[in-house]
């Protein structure tokens, strides 16, 4: 059998992160449910965590250009935590499009080759990932 680019680790967390999305999205559709927001938080952590390692997990959220979105989505968290899940979330969003914004624009130009809508869903993630930014400062 051969073998995928992914090792074992990176499998795992992509699972964790599947199923981090899957809790945060049935989280939102419970009208904000905090135990499931709380779980999916927990999950994509875990899973970003195994799918580039830990020190590039910290490497990544305290960078210097990238310390106002870690706050905002550690406070997101917190907010979630202390019981206020709509508001929480809504920080916690805030910080992940700051800290994830320039993968966007990267799949972006994935969508882009899309017939028909693909130019526009590219143009769309590039709005809101804030601009034409480069991939040079993505986790991996």
């Amino acid at each position: 059998m051969p073998t995928m680019w992914l090792s074992e680790n990176q499998k795992v967390g992509a699972v964790f992160c599947s199923a981090g999305g899957l809790f945060l999205f049935g989280g939102v559709l419970m009208f904000f449910d905090r135990a499931l927001l709380a779980m999916g938080n927990i999950l994509f952590l875990i899973g970003l965590s195994l799918i580039i390692g830990l020190s590039k997990t910290l490497a990544f959220f305290t960078r210097r250009q990238k310390i106002k979105g870690t706050i905002a989505f550690a406070s997101g968290i917190l907010l979630i935590l202390l019981r206020w899940p709509l508001t929480g979330f809504l920080v916690e969003l805030y910080g992940l499009f700051i800290l994830f914004g320039d993968f966007l624009i990267t799949i972006g130009q994935f969508a882009g080759n899309i017939p028909v809508v693909g130019p526009y869903i590219r143009r769309g993630l590039e709005v809101l990932a804030g601009g034409t930014r480069s991939n040079a400062e993505l986790p991996v």
